[in-house]
């Protein structure tokens, strides 16, 4: 299908793979209303909400950039209230804010906690929430929240306050999947395999050799792309893996998306390998 004439509501994409999913939808010449907090250039966080919505632009579509904090209830209401009044509708809503920190519990102070799992699960409901009305009757509407499988092995439950926090945003868009099965709209979620290539892991997770091993944003684009053509009635409460995505859609060979062709790929938290199971190239 194509997204010509849809619209698509996403926190958090001024940079990195939020990013990235508006410009492939944009591609088709969607309308891309994206809420987020920076408006000035940081020295470790590339792009600002006004940069981003040129790119996506320079993609295809039209922006409409709203500063905002998806923590705040009031603020969410008002963004979705100015896409609305721009674009007519909602189609799309995708939840990408999202806060690191891999401490653990003796090392994450409540101020960090609360942060996080304001943003996570806060903000996924508060988004979520406020998109809903404006999605009901459209053609093919989708809710993508990205946030990982919920494993409950052992090793898979440590650090307490991310693990809290982006399992938060799991368990609320399975929550909606049920609750709004019957109105048609579908709620998924979506995680990489591998490391993908962000400021995160470029800051947070191992610098230039951790960007070595990761794959690049558009590995989470093309299989986010693929979720949100599903039809919306029978494609709901999944909890997907891009890299299994991309290959079920008919992907043959993930290598184009290595940042560096031939290195070993570092795995992602809440994942076992960085391909499907049996997955040759």
């Amino acid at each position: 299908m194509s997204f010509s004439g849809k619209t698509m509501f996403i926190s958090g994409a001024s940079r990195g793979i939020g990013l990235a999913i508006a410009k492939r939808v944009a591609a088709d010449g969607a309308n891309i209303a994206l809420v987020a907090k920076t408006t000035e250039p940081h020295p470790k966080l590339p792009g600002t909400i006004y940069t981003a919505a040129k790119e996506i632009e320079e993609a295809g579509g039209q922006a409409l950039p709203i500063v905002g904090d998806v923590r705040d209830g009031d603020s969410v209401a008002a963004a979705v209230a100015k896409a609305v009044e721009q674009f007519g509708a909602i189609d799309i809503c995708v939840n990408n804010a999202s806060a690191i920190n891999l401490g653990s519990i003796e090392e994450v102070p409540l101020k960090r906690f609360d942060l996080m799992n304001g943003i996570q699960v806060r903000g996924t409901y508060a988004v979520s929430r406020a998109c809903i009305p404006h999605m009901k009757g459209r053609e093919n509407p989708h809710i993508l929240t990205l946030s990982p499988p919920i494993r409950l092995e052992s090793q898979w439950l440590k650090p307490t306050p991310y693990m809290m926090a982006k399992f938060g945003m799991t368990l609320c868009a399975l929550g909606i999947a049920e609750e709004m099965r019957d109105a048609g709209i579908a709620s998924n979620t979506l995680w990489p395999r591998t490391m993908v290539a962000t400021a995160a892991v470029q800051n947070l997770l191992g610098g230039d050799e951790a960007m070595a091993r990761s794959r690049k944003p558009e590995v989470y684009a093309d299989a986010a792309y693929a979720v949100l053509s599903k039809p919306a009635r029978e494609y709901t409460g999944q909890t997907l893996l891009c890299e299994d995505v991309l290959v079920d859609s008919g992907v043959s060979d993930l290598s184009v998306y290595d940042c560096i062709p031939g290195s070993e790929l570092g795995v992602d938290l809440w994942v076992d390998t960085p391909n499907p199971p049996g997955y040759r190239t």
